[in-house]
């Protein structure tokens, strides 16, 4: 039973015992699946039309506690419920569980049955309704950097996150011997995926020891979104169930590269790439050029979509194949963003900013937004930076900070224009929940350096 199921499929499935459980999942602010475990038959019976959830799932932090300063929902205002309203379009089987499906869901007020517009997938759905207003189709892909390690996530967090032993000890950037140590875990995540119609291309390994790097076809943005989203999942899951942990978080100790979550980019107009003509520059069409150029002149708006956490700008650091710029070149791993395929008719922008623990919606609408107002704006792309640009002088940064990040997407009014104020504010809060709960935080460096010398 591989790819993706139609609703009728799925209910022949459970008349015929192949499924008996079926995931009705919304995405939360971080990009995580949350939702209920139903009855196949009961779903496929009544609640394919709607099922409901509290409204605090999208006003939480990554430890589901429940902070002020919201708009949407409150203690004040009671937590009330959201519609969960399963988009059919998206069901699939998930291998890796047995007899289970799953399918995803747009949020909905419980009351008017509007969209709920800071829910992650409405976001992204609003700029791709702008982008085909203009009569153009986003095309995306985004690449998946982890790290495995040797113990269980519970093994792991009974040592406080002291006992981190990668799965492997060495650099395995493209090492076939180092990844075929990992194949119990890389596998089956690769097959389960595609048997549950995620068209996975390969996997790697990255550039440090237990990094790996999943890589799937792009496809429509949402399509996309969704794609990064069960597969991060899922590799947590396959690791879990052979009894070793994946994590995401983009910089897990000081000495280690980061792990990124790279995005392609391109738009497609007529079942062709409008970011393609033949005989220009590189291969780029003036839209390319426009659509980059908004990107790069907004790339401190969007930075709190593409490194939403403290931890996300620890990974920018020289020499790390993180960049450190927002500026773009052709070809070269130490730009911001990248020039794929030139003079190709795969042509393509990568932006490398984008960290491991994006939210894939928020990121890939960020950056259509900038692109969008680029050739709004008709802007005109600079010429490419060329050579070492870790040590480029007079060209912009990406913000250092979570701090600094928050401040300009408050001030930003691209991105006020393009997701409305409602939006902004309410993640402009969520960078801060962030950066308020690190700020109260006695770290290990800070009682290493401080407890004998202070």
């Amino acid at each position: 039973m591989p790819g993706q199921m139609s609703f009728d499929a799925l209910k022949r499935a459970v008349a015929e015992g192949g499924i008996d459980t079926v995931l009705v999942c919304l995405i939360d602010m971080q990009g995580r699946l949350m939702g209920k475990r139903f009855v196949a038959q009961h779903f496929v019976d009544s609640a394919w039309e709607e099922t409901h959830c509290c409204n605090y799932l999208l006003a939480t932090d990554l430890e589901m506690a429940t902070p002020d300063g919201y708009a949407s929902t409150s203690w004040r205002a009671g937590y009330g419920d959201y519609v969960m309203k399963p988009d059919l379009e998206t069901i699939r089987p998930v291998p890796w569980l047995e007899g289970t499906a799953l399918v995803l869901c747009d949020l909905l007020d419980h009351h008017s049955h509007d969209p709920v517009p800071h829910a992650p997938r409405q976001v992204l759905k609003a700029q791709v309704a702008r982008a085909e207003a203009m009569g153009l189709t986003p095309i995306m892909a985004t690449e998946l950097e982890f790290f495995l390690f040797e113990k269980s996530l519970r093994e792991i967090a009974a040592s406080g996150f002291r006992d981190l032993t990668p799965i492997s000890a060495y650099n395995e950037d493209y090492n076939i011997f180092q990844t075929t140590k990992e194949e119990a875990v890389m596998r089956p995540l690769r097959n389960h995926l595609w048997a549950a119609g995620i068209p996975v291309e390969n996997s790697k390994g990255e550039a440090e020891a237990g990094q790996e790097e999943l890589n799937i076809k792009y496809g429509p943005a949402l399509l996309a979104a969704d794609y990064h989203t069960i597969a991060k999942h899922a590799t947590k899951e396959i690791a879990w169930a052979q009894g070793h942990a994946a994590t995401f978080l983009p910089k897990w100790h000081k000495d280690r590269v980061g792990s990124a979550a790279h995005v392609h980019q391109s738009l497609w107009k007529d079942g062709r790439n409008a970011f393609f003509e033949k005989g220009a520059d590189h291969g780029m069409s003036e839209l390319m050029r426009q659509y980059v150029a908004g990107q790069i002149k907004y790339a401190a708006d969007l930075t709190v979509f593409l490194a939403p956490y403290v931890n996300s700008y620890k990974r920018f650091v020289k020499g790390t194949f993180a960049p450190t710029k927002t500026v773009w070149s052709v070809d070269n791993r130490t730009a911001g963003f990248r020039l794929c395929g030139e003079n190709t008719p795969g042509v393509r922008i990568e932006c490398r900013i984008a960290g491991s623990d994006i939210n894939p919606y928020l990121a890939l609408a960020a950056l259509l937004a900038a692109g969008l107002r680029g050739i709004e704006e008709k802007l005109d792309l600079a010429p490419p930076t060329r050579g070492d640009i870790y040590e480029s002088a007079d060209v912009p940064e990406i913000p250092r900070t979570l701090r600094e990040a928050t401040e300009t997407l408050r001030s930003s009014a691209m991105l006020r224009a393009a997701m409305g104020d409602f939006v902004v504010d309410h993640y402009t809060r969520a960078a801060e929940v962030e950066q308020d709960a690190f700020d109260l935080a006695v770290t290990d460096w800070e009682l290493a350096r401080g407890f004998e010398r202070a």
